[in-house]
Parts: structure tokens; C-alpha cells; sequence
């Protein structure tokens, strides 16, 4: 690694920890030639896939498109910012597991879905609600419905 002091090519690693909880490393450096030391951090490169949207066009994942769509979700619901950031990594993170080159939107969508439900129940309908298209309040209903548990009757559909 080339030093950012006085650019010498040759450094040697003084101290490695993981951080980020394991997602990265940590390393103490110091060159060689001028003996100033510096801090670099390694993590892996995951890609991730691209978005094969509902009419066919494909597109690169938006995170911040995803993330905005939870917090409007959850637009004053009584849920810490780092809760959602958790909900966004792990969405992220079962992406990358894919290990899928392109992904379906529905799919993603899904998983936006799977995770608001455990996070918050109000959060959840309001998302499926505008992910659906629901069009009257009898899907409204049907959907809290499916949420408390209750069978949904032929007459209530």
C-alpha cells in the first residue's frame, strides 16, 4: 500500500482488528521509508443485483429509492432510526446473498413487506396498501385482516 505521506510503495501492517461487526478490517500501518503511520480500512466489494422492474426495463438497486420507501412507511410511526437502518442493511445484505445478477422488484418488494409486518403492523399496510394498489378499503380490510389473523369471509372481500 502506497503511503499518503510521502507516497513510498512499501508499508508494513502494525495492528489488524475487525470492525463493523466483522464487516471490515482495521489496519495499523506504517511506511517504511518515512515512518509516519496511518489507518486503512479493507472490506469485500459485494455488487448488487440489478432491478428487473414490473415492465421489463432493468436498472442498477437504488438504496436510497428503498430506504425512502420505508421511512415514508413509517412517517410518524414510533420507530428509532436505527431500526430501520437495521431493516435497510438486512434487506440489502439478503440481496447480496442472492448472489443473483438481476433480481425481480417484486421480490424486493416483498422482502420491504416481510420486514416492516415484524417491524410495524401500521408501517406494513400503509406500504402494501400503495405496493399493491389497493383500490377500495375492502382490501384495506382484508389485508388487516390477513395481519390479525381473522379469516376473510366471501362477503367481506
Amino acid at each position: 500500500m502506497r503511503c499518503p505521506f510521502c507516497t513510498h510503495e512499501d508499508t508494513k501492517v502494525i495492528d489488524s482488528r475487525l470492525v463493523s461487526e466483522g464487516g471490515q478490517v482495521r489496519r495499523r500501518r506504517e511506511c517504511l521509508s518515512c515512518a509516519e503511520r496511518f489507518t486503512t480500512y479493507e472490506s469485500a466489494e459485494l455488487l448488487m443485483p440489478q432491478v428487473i422492474k414490473q415492465n421489463g426495463v432493468r436498472e442498477p438497486f437504488n438504496e436510497a429509492k428503498m430506504r425512502s420507501g420505508l421511512m415514508r412507511a413509517l412517517e410518524k410511526r414510533a420507530v428509532s432510526l436505527e431500526k430501520i437502518e437495521a431493516v435497510a442493511s438486512h434487506i440489502e445484505h439478503e440481496l447480496q446473498a442472492t448472489g443473483e445478477r438481476e433480481i425481480k422488484s417484486l421480490v424486493i418488494g416483498e422482502l420491504v413487506m416481510e420486514q416492516l409486518k415484524q417491524l410495524d403492523q401500521v408501517a406494513y399496510v400503509r406500504f402494501a396498501s400503495v405496493y399493491r394498489d389497493f383500490k377500495d378499503i375492502q382490501e384495506f380490510r382484508a389485508e388487516i385482516d390477513r395481519l390479525s389473523g381473522e379469516p376473510v369471509t366471501e362477503t367481506e372481500v
